[in-house]
């Protein structure tokens, strides 16, 4: 078992264990479509998505990582729109547990990585709920119309749904 400590802009002294292997074991309703490093690479979150917290996970997740170190940058989303809500909101809707300050994206990197929390459940049923845009998108657009619905597919990206291939 390896532990994993935690020192960034948004926690200190936050500890963890990786109790699976690297993108092994998940729960058997959760089949995310992307890895974080794939994630990372197509363009989420303005690239303003651990910044301060690279040392946390693997070095290669970051190679073609589309990151913005300083802002926010929405041209570095694949579909170069903005879907992100504010992290306050977040917080004031109560998604935010303390373990993952940043939200759903830092849980899915630590669980996929191999941490295994009481919160997985919870992440898992949010995870499986944003399916719903999925078929929005299906429903609304045309295939491969990738600027048919663009708001909602990069939304789906940032859930790690590869909405790239719809």
């Amino acid at each position: 078992m390896i532990t994993v400590v935690v020192e960034d802009k948004m926690q200190i002294d936050y500890q963890y264990c990786l109790t699976e292997p690297e993108g092994q074991h998940f729960a058997p309703d959760f089949d995310p479509h992307l890895t974080p490093k794939q994630m990372l690479a197509l363009g989420v979150f303005g690239g303003k998505y651990l910044t301060d917290c690279q040392n946390e996970f693997p070095k290669d997740w970051f190679e073609q990582a589309r990151i913005s170190p300083d802002i926010k940058d929405t041209s570095l989303n694949y579909f170069g729109v903005d879907a992100s809500q504010p992290l306050a909101e977040w917080q004031r809707k109560g998604w935010i547990h303390p373990q993952d300050p940043r939200g759903w994206f830092q849980w899915y990197c630590r669980y996929y990585m191999g941490r295994r929390t009481e919160d997985d459940a919870r992440q898992i049923k949010r995870w499986k709920s944003f399916r719903r845009h999925w078929s929005a998108v299906v429903k609304n657009c045309e295939p491969f119309d990738h600027n048919c619905r663009k708001k909602q597919r990069q939304a789906l990206l940032h859930w790690a749904y590869d909405s790239t291939r719809i």
